[in-house]
């Protein structure tokens, strides 16, 4: 079990390593949803994205034996990079296994950290046993994307931070990919505002999250090609489930044209460079998916900002 005693040491140890990031308003924004909306910009992480704080909290935890060693770890791009960057930290080799559709700007941003990425087809392989195979052929240490205690109390860290910055939230919005992130804000949160709604964000078309929690057990989804490249795994972590079955009010699903205006609004009227996976839940704000925030605080995890510029450029210009 994971407790918000774990979260409290995890945030100690990424002091003075990650940023604390800073929160974002926009008169605007609350206008347009009826609420006070408060937005925890992981995209302004170190490598971009919250994945540092877990990936940090969990390697620095490693022996110097297993460092020596090295650490394999699978990811879309976000957490391929934490893992890279904080390798290149803690002088510990990495190997990720990336999908070949990643985008490019992670895969870039992976090697450039200094990582060796092995790349392989998501359709047709399963990223976990290639992990593993390359753990056991070459004594590396596996750090799962979501799958660990340590990975969930790091990103825990990020409602740790925002709730002290405002402790009076109603409600708390998250995007949910294997349910690490979530899992972790949502002990936080509730150790800290015991009442405060908890509620996942997904792509309609990978809604494995949304299905589990509908009928009890993990469901596996077929695998999605959405925009938000973040949220795609075709099935929660089990330790992330169990957790999310006890804190988690709901999880509202959105369309990737919606996650593209939530992009365009971030950056034209906020001037946020968000991924389509971190501006879900604004995305959600926005098309109205969320009931009863009117006149609610509502803290939101912006949780990314790596994307191709080349896809952004197109968000931009296909606006409506």
């Amino acid at each position: 079990m994971i407790t918000f005693n774990d979260i409290q040491q995890a945030a100690q140890r990424l002091t003075g390593v990650a940023h604390r990031t800073p929160i974002a308003t926009s008169h605007t924004l609350n206008d347009l949803v009826g609420a006070e909306v408060y937005c925890k910009c992981e995209n302004l992480q170190r490598a971009g994205a919250f994945k540092f704080r877990g990936a940090y909290n969990t390697m620095s935890q490693l022996s110097n034996e297993q460092r020596q060693r090295g650490v394999v770890s699978f990811s879309s791009g976000n957490h391929a990079q934490a893992v890279a960057l904080v390798g290149k930290l803690l002088h510990a080799p990495t190997v990720i296994v990336m999908p070949h559709d990643a985008p490019a700007i992670k895969l870039a941003a992976t090697r450039g950290y200094g990582a060796e990425v092995v790349v392989y087809d998501r359709v047709e392989q399963k990223r976990e046993a290639i992990a593993k195979q390359l753990a056991d052929e070459r004594g590396l240490t596996l750090v799962p994307p979501f799958e660990h205690p340590h990975i969930i109390a790091g990103q825990g860290t990020t409602a740790l931070e925002l709730l002290t910055d405002v402790p009076d939230l109603d409600v708390l919005l998250v995007p949910v990919g294997g349910g690490g992130l979530i899992s972790g804000c949502s002990i936080a949160a509730h150790a800290l505002r015991p009442a405060i709604r908890v509620i996942g964000i997904e792509p309609d078309t990978a809604n494995d999250t949304f299905l589990s929690l509908q009928k009890g057990e993990i469901t596996t989804t077929p695998q999605s090609h959405s925009i938000m490249d973040g949220l795609l795994p075709t099935a929660p972590g089990q330790l992330a489930f169990s957790i999310m079955r006890q804190h988690l009010e709901t999880v509202a699903l959105v369309t990737d044209d919606e996650a593209a205006e939530a992009v365009r609004f971030l950056l034209l009227r906020m001037k946020l460079f968000v991924e389509p996976s971190g501006a879900a839940p604004v995305a959600a704000l926005l098309a109205n998916k969320i009931l009863n925030v009117q006149g609610k605080k509502v803290g939101v995890v912006l949780s990314g900002g790596n994307m191709d510029p080349g896809k952004l450029a197109g968000m931009l210009t296909s606006e409506k």
